[in-house]
């Protein structure tokens, strides 16, 4: 040993010995037992990191080769099992302390050389991991705090290298920010610098496309590098633990902070800058840096940043540097400040230093950090010790070092990061140009929305005490920051009104003195038309006008509104002024105003019309003509062109002003007969005005008529060259102000008509205006004459042609529309002779038919609002204005007119279903959606002669795809006949029909498209109601839909074809649309024509025959499975309707049971089962079909047995005969059959549940005959033709029900089986009991059956291979045979099922991880308690029932433990343990029980779930509480407290999980529901007030405690705030106060306003109910 020890000892010292031999000595010493070293370990380190040292500190030389061996040599020494082995037992093993300095150097060299020339890059980062892998090796660099702050930020600048690569070698994307907008919600997510397009903004998990332009510049990396790069953020991470503990043991702050702000805050804001980045940018995919160690890496880089800078002992330090001298005076010390001394200048420095990074990232790296370190410093120092507000001074003041990073100008100062030295208020420096690139200021926006949104979340602004006691410094600080956004204004940034909008937030005082501005730059003159902008601008003005709203300040918004819209301005075109968006948060906004202030905002608008608008257009107007009669000159012409564009100016600010009128007149309350009378004088002052206004504006037009011919003619008189080009442009600008004017006047009395009639009709204070004109002719109607004056175009000139104005045009069939309904009113004027025509001339105008023919193919687009309509609109708004009145203008059409709307009607579901449609945004309507509404509303039914016309149109297109097809040799009549002659001709389609079902063939073969064709047109007949269409139109299409099933077919050239199953989808849909039509009330119209025996067997023919001749080879087994569900259900419902409405049923029925079971079929069954044809699929399908149809109409037949005795013995003797016919064919289907040498199972083919369920229908038949029989005949002996088959088949269901995995039908088909099968041995056995006197032994059989079927459920319900959805499913068919176990049990084999559910329902087996078997006998439980039982069973059940509960809340409470259990078996038990309560109603008698059960709702896991599990969690508690307070009110008395308890646990959760969140939220509808369930349940709480009259302000207190701690969606606090108001509702004025006086500061300032809410909308609300309340 010595020997061998000395040799490798003396040989690795040796200098003769060559390096590859020591290096291979090293590592047989490793490896080998046989080399017993002393302290080997330690030996080898020694002597490896010895080497490596004197290689690079030049004293030792050899080949790079073996550098890297010894490096490979380390990395395995530190990563290798022995070693960590030995550390682990204590052993003492340490590295030289050179080595971490040698480390170091050559991360350094990594960093510098780069990744190309780089020498063992991934193992010296292996060795690192290696070396903090361990706390006794990690001694090298944590012993000396500087050695572990160097090593991170040498790996940051490594891994910021990395993440850079892609950057240097890209062009800069300088787009990033605007694309980023939408991304950066919050503060916590700093923003990339690199562009990334919205569509980039996925998983970095995710592949991404490659990117040629990146390959063209660099080669490939080589795969080590990739390992490396991947390898390197791992290291990282490791590292930044490290440095992270070893930080928090350090007890110097100030040498900490010092050590960041010098040596690591610049890599590690980078870093997480290039992070941050590199989630969304699919270049850094090449990384393979996985999305959580990338959020992992963050979080760490967050605790350092935070943990270092703003520690608690610095925040005397921040104080003495922020805060002003008069406000810090008394705070200090007599030592001063222990910490730096301006620790925020430091920081500012260091990050707008230059150097660290890429010019390109300096700003973005900048920008993003300031709000994360105002986000540290907010949850370091905004709440400790001390003055509250004293803190919130200090965020403030830190608040006003970081905007001046930013490098904006605030009240003409700059600040610059030089100048930051001191506050603002106090900050005088020099002159800075300010950012003007639009990247930098979207950076600095971003920026500036994310510093403000956090000091408004964390409240660091009391407006009182800024301005009592701090001289209002926070206020001029808001202010001189919104002058900026609003001296260098960026409307094209979405940013740019996000953060007007938080300063409105902060406090609507700060943007108040600049309220004009801010109305004219971001909303009436805003010009940008990008979504994103529109949406932030939308979002701010509807801000705007709630915020004024509470303050009850509208008229004053309003004004200031008016008076921008007022300005001069020759600008373009202006934007719409009330988008879809603002429109509706206006009309909100005018419903919680009080009536006064929304009559003086429309008194406001009317005032600024007649004030500004009026004069400027009759002035100019005058003006214009006296320079016409001057004569015409050069000067002249410059002015006409100066008064046509401050027309047009003109004109755009008139119809501005009257959509917001439009707008604000119909979003007001009505007047009523309990309006104050100053609001109706009010009301009828201002329309008057308007009246007076509409006038105003139709003379003046009128009068520019007149004019506009003098101005013609002066203009022939004066001839001058270019006169031509002259006059042309002049009519166009005089007819685009004159549109507009026009516009604005026909808007004026539309909206006029429309409130004055509204008024008149609920106000009978109210005096209506619209009476008739002077000019009117005595004794003529006011309604009759304004439609005349309409349609004959005396209200509008003749010469402006509103029929190509779009809005002139729709507003004048509003106006007509309205004039319409006046006369309807009038019962006197209906009597008239000629009233009709006149109404049929409007009906006429207003449906425009030319228009509706016209209109564009392309789908337009509306967003419901009348300012928005235009060319591209028009057709939409029309097509809504017609359906919407069609009730009003249909009975006034003629039959062409009304063709024409049906038509269009069906032109445009069949584009949309056709796929031309495109779907709109949601609040648009397209002519596609609109149609679609109107065929799913009830109205179209009540409009007989419309849904004629419609569904005349779509049997001519039927027809006419039919013609289109290709016709055999033998032509069907129908075909012969024109496409409008069908109802004339339903005798030749009867014809046709039973001409296809004697010869077997088919008249028309369709190709692919001409049936999806038909598929499209059927979809629509599946949307139309069958009781909206007379006798005819019924009897028509459903004879031609029978046509196309029987003599319709695929080419023969297109059945193979991939797209082939397009026949079964056009098959299916046929079968269910005829289905639908035999609900219909005219069906007996069509059993007129023709037999319904006839129908029955003409569709299986059919059907058959396209089996057999192969056409449903190519079929999918889903849509095969489909297609006979389809026909069972068409059978069954025509079988049920010829029963229940006794059309001839012997008839029918023994036609369509003669043909099922003649001899003919039989021989058919027979050779597809038996038959050597080399392809049997098309003839088991037919087999398949055929017994498909059988069943279906024995099923339908014994479901109607006992009607009556003569039905009753028809239905007896037709099931007789197809039951005698399935057993044959079942028996043949389960032997195996021989078919070209080779053995098949047709049962296998057809599937096991399928043939189930046929049996199942066989045994319920035979049963049904029997019953009847036993009723005529009361000796007769019950006797089954098929026993053996049922024994035989309830022997392999209980082989094979829960041995292993089963298709979830085949389990239900079985449990079915058995239910039938128990119910024909009971009544067997019965019998034979009686006659053979054998109870003993039959009574044994039916226990032992009983039994068997008992455990196999049990077993069943325990599978481990049963999910819960699964469970779900079987859950009514285990609950139908449970029932037909007990329904006749004896007291014995009751117990028997009782035993078995106490022996299941046992903790034991819970906690030994035997779930199932436990949930199974809580499954049984339940279902079992459901059923109804005889009543020696009953009282055994409820006997024990307490037993039972109390079992079911310990496990409740066991499982409770294990929140992975919840779903799987805690919600189940809970749901057993309601159906126990819920039907023990009056039967649990002893209270404990109950409140047993409120114990273990306690337990049941509600936090920290998942959704889907939340939410089942919750439904369970929920309906136990509510079965509680429904079934058991006097355990109230007692359990109230406990109830409570249980019930605000569900409310706490629901604030927990029903709080807004910065990530897209795509579970709301769960939480949306729970809160729902939640108001619920306080209304029932409330119903219940003499339980809970006493706890009522406990329950409030509650409520408000858990709801300051959140911000709730808006959605779920609705529904909450709603529920809590029920409550609210019980509380006296005593527990106001109590509550006022008892509750926490921020908890009271909840609270009250919760209150002045309730008393405002709430309380008002229900004192008005009262009133009406007897």
């Amino acid at each position: 040993m010595a020997a061998m020890y000395s040799g490798i000892h003396l040989k690795l010292k040796s200098p003769q010995t060559p390096w590859e031999d020591k290096l291979k000595l090293a590592r047989f010493a490793w490896v080998s037992n046989q080399c017993l070293l002393p302290n080997k370990e330690q030996v080898l380190l020694d002597w490896c990191t010895h080497a490596l040292t004197g290689r690079y500190s030049q004293k030792v030389e050899f080949s790079q080769n073996v550098l890297e061996g010894l490096w490979f040599y380390l990395d395995d020494l530190l990563h290798s099992r022995k070693l960590h082995s030995l550390l682990k037992q204590g052993k003492t093993v340490s590295l030289r302390l050179n080595m971490a300095q040698l480390l170091l150097e050559r991360l350094q060299e990594c960093a510098r050389v780069g990744p190309e020339s780089m020498v063992c890059a991934s193992t010296i980062l292996s060795v690192c991991q290696g070396l903090l892998s361990s706390p006794a090796l990690s001694s090298v660099f944590t012993t000396k705090y500087e050695l572990i702050v160097d090593l991170l930020a040498k790996l940051c600048t490594l891994a910021c290298r990395e993440l850079q690569q892609p950057l240097l070698t890209e062009p800069p994307m300088t787009e990033s920010v605007t694309s980023q907008d939408e991304v950066m919600t919050e503060c916590l997510q700093p923003q990339p610098a690199s562009d990334l397009d919205s569509s980039q903004i996925e998983p970095i998990i995710e592949s991404s496309p490659d990117q040629p332009e990146l390959e063209a510049n660099k080669s490939p990396p080589k795969p080590k590098e990739n390992i490396r790069s991947a390898h390197l953020f791992e290291v990282l991470l490791q590292v930044l633990s490290c440095y992270l503990s070893v930080q928090r043991q350090q007890a110097n702050p100030n040498r900490v902070f010092t050590m960041v702000t010098n040596q690591l805050i610049q890599p590690l804001i980078l870093l997480r800058h290039l992070l941050t980045s590199g989630e969304f940018a699919p270049s850094h995919t090449h990384l393979h840096l996985r999305q959580q160690l990338s959020r992992d890496i963050r979080v760490k880089i967050d605790s350092i940043l935070q943990l270092a800078l703003f520690p608690s002992e610095h925040l005397t330090s921040y104080k003495e540097e922020l805060l002003p001298s008069k406000e810090d005076s008394g705070k200090r010390g007599p030592g001063g400040a222990k910490g730096p001394l301006k620790p925020v200048s430091a920081i500012l420095s260091k990050l707008s230093a230059r150097g660290y990074c890429e010019p390109l990232l300096h700003y973005a790296v900048k920008s993003n950090t300031l709000p994360l370190l105002f986000k540290f410093f907010l949850e370091s120092y905004a709440k400790g010790r001390g003055s509250e507000e004293a803190h919130r001074m200090l965020c403030f003041y830190f608040l006003t070092r970081l905007v001046p990073a930013l490098e904006v100008c605030l009240d003409g100062r700059s600040l610059s990061p030089a100048d930051a030295e001191q506050p603002v208020s106090v900050s005088a420096g020099q002159k800075s140009p300010p950012l003007c690139s639009p990247e930098s200021w979207s950076l600095a926006l971003l920026a500036v929305e994310s510093l403000l949104s956090q000091a408004l979340s964390a409240d660091i602004y009391n407006v009182a005490a800024d301005r009592i006691r701090h001289e209002e410094v926070q206020l001029k600080f808001y202010r001189a920051l919104e002058q900026m956004l609003f001296n260098q204004a960026q409307p094209s940034i979405p940013a740019w009104y996000r953060c007007l909008r938080t300063l409105l937030s902060l406090n609507h005082l700060i943007l108040e003195p600049d309220l004009d501005q801010l109305l004219s730059s971001a909303w009436v003159h805003s010009e940008c038309m990008d979504a994103r902008v529109q949406r932030a601008r939308q979002i701010m003005v509807c801000s705007l006008l709630q915020t004024y709203t509470k303050l009850r300040q509208l008229p004053r918004l309003f004004s200031e509104l008016l008076s921008v819209i007022c300005q001069p301005a020759l600008d373009d075109l202006r934007p719409l002024l009330l988008s879809e968006s603002v429109s509706a948060s206006l009309r909100t906004c005018l419903l919680d105003t009080p009536a006064s202030q929304g009559l003086e905002i429309c008194s406001s608008v009317l005032e600024s019309i007649r004030g500004y608008i009026l004069p400027g257009l009759v002035r100019e107007d005058r003006e214009e003509k006296m320079e016409i009669d001057g004569g015409g000159n050069d000067k002249g012409e410059n002015k006409e062109i100066k008064v046509d564009l401050e027309r047009e100016d003109a004109s755009m600010k008139l119809f501005s002003l009257s959509h917001l009128l439009h707008v604000v007149l119909f979003s007001l309350k009505t007047l009523d007969s309990a309006s104050p009378l100053p609001i109706v004088r009010q009301s009828q002052g201002l329309m008057e005005v308007m009246q007076q206004v509409a006038k105003e504006l139709l003379h003046l037009l009128l009068t520019e008529k007149k004019a506009g011919k003098a101005n013609v003619s002066s203009v022939k008189g004066t001839p001058r060259k270019g006169k031509n080009t002259v006059d042309l442009k002049e009519s166009e600008e005089v007819a685009l102000w004159e549109q507009k004017i026009q516009e604005a006047a026909l808007l004026l009395r539309y909206t006029w008509v429309e409130v004055d009639t509204l008024f008149s009709i609920h106000c009978s204070k109210y005096t209506s205006l619209q009476t008739a004109p002077a000019s009117e002719t005595e004794g003529g109607a006011p309604a009759l004459t304004h439609i005349i004056s309409l349609l004959s175009g005396e209200i509008v000139p003749a010469r402006l042609q509103p029929s190509r104005r779009p809005m002139s045009c729709l507003l004048l069939k509003l106006l007509t529309l309205q004039q319409m309904k006046k006369v309807l009113l009038d019962t006197s004027l209906l009597s008239e002779p000629s009233t009709a025509a006149q109404l049929n001339t409007a009906a006429q105008f207003i449906l425009a038919k030319s228009e509706l023919e016209a209109s564009v193919d392309g789908e337009q687009v509306w967003d419901g609002q009348i300012a928005s309509v235009n060319a591209g609109s028009y057709h939409v708004a029309h097509w809504y204005l017609v359906t919407s009145n069609l009730p009003l203008i249909a009975p006034h059409l003629s039959g062409e007119d009304v063709g024409c709307v049906a038509d269009m009607l069906v032109n445009s579901l069949l584009s949309r279903q056709t796929g031309r449609g495109k779907e709109p945004q949601p609040g648009c309507l397209t002519f596609s959606l609109v149609s679609s509404q109107l065929l799913q509303s009830p109205v179209l039914a009540e409009l007989p002669s419309v849904f004629s016309a419609t569904m005349c149109s779509l049997t001519q297109r039927i027809i006419s795809v039919l013609k289109a097809a290709h016709v055999t040799k033998v032509c069907p009549t129908l075909l012969k006949f024109p496409e409008k002659g069908v109802s004339a001709h339903r005798e030749a389609i009867v014809e046709d029909i039973l001409a296809s079902s004697k010869t077997g063939e088919v008249f028309v073969l369709l190709t692919d498209t001409q049936s999806k064709d038909l598929v499209d047109i059927l979809q629509v007949l599946t949307n139309l109601n069958p009781d909206g269409m007379n006798s005819e139109d019924f009897s028509s299409i459903f004879l031609l839909l029978f046509f196309m099933l029987t003599s319709t077919s695929s080419q023969l050239d297109q059945v193979d074809a991939p797209g082939s199953g397009d026949d079964v989808l056009f098959l299916l849909k046929l079968l269910r649309v005829m289905t639908c039509l035999l609900e219909g009330r005219n069906f007996q119209s069509v059993l007129k024509l023709i037999y319904g025996g006839t129908l029955l067997q003409a569709s299986v023919s059919s059907l058959l025959w396209h089996s057999n001749n192969g056409r449903f080879q190519a079929t999918g087994s889903s849509q095969w499975l489909d297609l006979i569900k389809a026909v069972q259900s068409f059978i069954r419902s025509l079988v049920q309707l010829i029963i229940v409405r006794n059309s001839s049923v012997r008839l029918n029925l023994d036609q369509f049971a003669s043909y099922l079971t003649s001899m003919e079929m039989s021989n058919v069954q027979i050779v597809a089962s038996s038959s050597d044809k080399p392809d049997p699929g098309a003839s088991i399908l037919s087999v398949h079909l055929l017994l498909a149809s059988l069943t279906s109409f024995s099923q339908a037949m014994a479901s109607h047995l006992g009607r009556s005795k003569p039905m009753d013995q028809t239905l007896t003797r037709m099931l007789t005969r197809t039951t005698a016919s399935l057993g044959p064919a079942v028996e043949s289907v389960l032997k195996p059959q021989t078919v070209s040498q080779s053995v098949i199972q047709p049962a296998s083919i057809l599937g096991q549940a399928f043939v189930v369920e046929v049996v199942t229908v066989m045994l319920h038949c035979e049963l049904s005959t029997h019953s009847v029989d036993d009723e005529n005949e009361n000796n007769t002996r019950l006797t089954l033709s098929h026993m053996t088959l049922y024994q035989g088949f309830c022997r392999q269901i209980f082989k094979e029900i829960s041995c292993a995995h089963r298709p979830l039908d085949f389990l239900v088909s079985s449990l079915h089986f058995l239910s039938a099968f128990y119910k024909a041995v009971e009544r067997t056995g019965g019998e034979r009991e009686e006659e053979q006197g054998k109870e003993k032994k039959e009574g044994k059989d039916l226990d032992e059956l009983y039994m068997q079927i008992l455990q196999n459920v049990h077993r069943l319900l325990a599978a481990s291979w049963l999910s819960e959805s699964d469970v779900c499913e079987l859950e009514p068919a285990v609950q139908e045979l449970l029932r037909h176990l007990v329904e006749k049990s004896t007291t014995g084999r009751f117990n028997l099922l009782l035993l078995l559910i106490r022996e299941g329902l046992v903790t034991g087996k819970l906690r030994a991880g035997n779930y199932r078997e436990v949930l199974s006998a809580a499954i049984i439980t339940k279902l079992l308690s459901c059923c109804q039982l005889p009543e020696p069973c009953t009282k055994a059940l409820w006997l024990i029932a307490p037993q039972i509960i109390s079992a079911m809340v310990f496990l409740v409470k066991s499982s409770a433990q294990d929140v992975s259990l919840t779903l799987t078996f805690t919600v189940p038990t809970v749901t057993s343990m309601t159906s126990l309560l819920r039907q023990g109603e009056g039967l649990i008698t002893n209270p404990h029980h109950v409140i047993l059960v409120l114990g273990a709702l306690q337990l049941v896991p509600l936090h920290h779930l998942t959704p889907t599990v939340y939410q089942s969690a919750f439904l369970a508690v929920h309906e136990a509480l509510f079965a509680i307070i429904q079934c058991h009110p006097q355990v109230m008395l007692n359990a109230a407290p406990s109830f409570l308890n249980v019930f605000y646990r569900l409310v706490a959760s629901i604030m927990q999980e029903g709080r807004q969140r910065g990530d897209s939220d795509t579970d709301g509808d769960v939480y949306l529901q729970c809160s729902r369930l939640i108001e619920r349940m306080y209304s029932h709480i409330a119903a219940t007030a003499e339980s809970f009259t006493t706890l009522s302000a406990f329950m409030v207190a509650q409520y408000v405690t858990e709801l300051q701690k959140v911000t709730l969606r808006p959605d779920v606090k609705l529904h909450l705030t709603e529920g809590i108001y029920r409550i609210l509702d019980l509380c006296v004025e005593q527990d106001i106060k109590f509550l006022t006086a008892g509750l926490q500061m921020g908890v009271r300032e909840v609270f009250n306003e919760l209150y002045s809410s309730y008393t405002h909308y709430h309380k008002a609300q229900r004192q008005g109910e009262d009133k009406y309340t007897v």
